[in-house]
């Protein structure tokens, strides 16, 4: 018995028909199951406008590559849009690895092709069951260009170093790769010449250290033409209940120095998309290693991205550097304790994520498996930091906070002891060569806190991730403005957020006017 009766099929398009067998698949299977496989199924709201935005096809007689279709409502929506312009053949290669799903992947792809034959387009297609990364992998040494169209929802999971295609693709990874970011790269020399490539993907592609080699690699050869950012976390995939920044993409191989940069919060306004054209340069400096992608989605945004670019200077210009904190919890247990010993054990004060708040660090706060103090031992001194003046700045933050950047000033009259932990969910910032000034420590804390820091940090980064090396990347004005800074807040004793805006803008706005819209 077909799983979907027939005269269903009749009166839906094939992305309908696809949509439905995936609410039926499911139901039929557990959510450890999805989320093993890194599956979640695309909207058809969402399939609509990713078949929507594809140019018209250069010839007559395409071919398009699923490489990870679930049941297909990708191409199905994609194919919908296309015969528009009169195909006479389509052939589709795609890949399916879930055993569970290909009864209903191939009952999609099914009616697709008696759509087709129904319109006189000659349709065919190969649905393959082995894994897309090590099938393809070759593609990156080899050039194989063989697809006008790559169309995909990928899966999303980390994959571990020993995993086989990490070590296919190991010039691409550093730390734990997403799996996504695997599907981007191989198809990019599965693309034809003049092909065009649509992925929706999580953001966190666009920064981070963890990326930089697939950055590098994508970019240089793939032009984006098109970008679309849901600004919710949780009204995109909101059936799989999965809260994750989401962007659709749009990219080939030709030259094009325009990007369409299009918002929408989540699926109800997706038919109604801000939209504002940018110049590539604008949001990607492609002669960087890093090769940041910027997503402005206002024109604060714009303009506070335009004043960062006034800048010229890193931290590392003022000899001043920012590293993650060396102490890990789990492999320092036999070194942590909840509570001070008058004994011959040396304690000294670790700092950890939730002692830092805004301009301020508050310790010790007893918290549930996070011990306020470290055993200064001659073997631990290696992950221990010199008593002096830092800023601490948290690495994550959460979901809900409104700031994504979350720093404070340390100073080392705070403890008389030689010796401080720092947690490794804490970034600190250090002068190099001496100490930070107390005004260069509270200025820095400052411009880290200010709505208009926020707000650039919030261009490129979707996640609530906060890497050191993001920070080194970012441009700060000069040393003495900042010192400048510092000074001004401390003269006044007033660390509060309404006045660390008003003073920062005071101070940063003299270059370029902004308005917050």
């Amino acid at each position: 018995m077909k799983i979907v009766e027939e005269n269903i099929k009749k009166t839906t398009l094939p992305s309908q028909f696809a949509d439905l067998l995936g609410l039926q698949y499911t139901a039929t299977v557990s959510k450890e199951h999805k989320k093993g496989e890194g599956q979640f199924f695309t909207p058809r709201e969402i399939s609509s406008f990713m078949g929507n935005i594809a140019s018209e096809p250069k010839s007559k007689n395409i071919t398009i590559l699923d490489p990870g279709c679930g049941t297909a409502i990708l191409t199905c929506s994609l194919i919908e849009k296309l015969i528009e312009f009169n195909l006479e053949s389509i052939e589709l290669t795609s890949y399916e690895t879930d055993y569970k799903l290909f009864a209903y992947t191939e009952q999609s792809l099914q009616n697709l092709k008696e759509w087709l034959t129904d319109k006189g387009i000659n349709f065919k297609y190969t649905l393959i069951a082995s894994d897309f990364i090590e099938d393809m992998a070759v593609a990156l040494e080899k050039h194989k260009e063989t697809f006008d169209y790559i169309i995909s929802n990928p899966p999303y999971f980390k994959l571990s170093k020993d995993d086989k295609r990490v070590k296919l693709l190991q010039n691409l990874v550093k730390g734990q790769p997403n799996i996504y970011s695997f599907f981007m790269a191989v198809s990019v020399n599965l693309l034809k010449a003049n092909g065009e490539l649509i992925f929706i993907v999580p953001r966190s592609f666009a920064s981070g250290q963890y990326f930089n080699s697939f950055r590098d690699y994508f970019f240089s050869h793939i032009n984006l033409n098109f970008v679309h950012l849901f600004k919710s976390r949780s009204k995109t995939f909101d059936r799989d209940n999965v809260l994750q920044e989401t962007l659709i993409l749009k990219g080939c191989k030709k030259y094009s120095d325009k990007v369409i940069i299009s918002t929408s919060e989540g699926l109800k306004d997706l038919n109604s998309p801000i939209e504002k054209q940018y110049n590539c340069s604008e949001i990607i400096d492609l002669k960087s290693k890093a090769k940041i992608l910027h997503l402005p989605t206002t024109g604060f945004e714009e303009k506070v991205m335009q004043l960062f670019k006034s800048w010229k200077n890193n931290l590392i210009d003022f000899n001043i550097q920012i590293s993650t904190g060396p102490v890990v919890s789990f492999r320092s247990r036999e070194l942590l304790f909840d509570t001070y010993q008058n004994t011959t054990i040396f304690l000294t004060p670790l700092y950890w994520l939730h002692n830092v708040t805004k301009m301020e660090i508050n310790w010790p706060v007893f918290v549930s498996k996070k011990s306020q103090y470290i055993n200064m031992t001659e073997s631990s001194k290696k992950i221990l930091l010199p008593n002096k003046n830092y800023v601490f700045l948290r690495r994550f933050s959460s979901k809900d906070d409104k700031s994504r950047l979350i720093a404070a000033p340390y100073f080392r009259e705070t403890n008389k002891t030689k010796l401080i932990g720092v947690e490794n969910k804490l970034n600190y910032i250090y002068r190099l060569d001496g100490e930070l000034q107390k005004n260069e420590a509270v200025g820095i804390s400052a411009l880290l806190n200010s709505e208009i820091f926020d707000t650039y940090f919030r261009t490129f980064n979707g996640n609530v991730n906060v890497s050191a090396t993001e920070i080194r990347l970012m441009s700060f004005p000069p040393i003495e403005l900042i010192k400048e800074l510092g000074e001004n807040l401390i003269s006044n004793n007033d660390y509060s957020q309404e006045t660390i805006n008003k003073t920062v803008s005071m101070w940063l706005e003299q270059n370029i006017e902004i308005v917050n819209e």
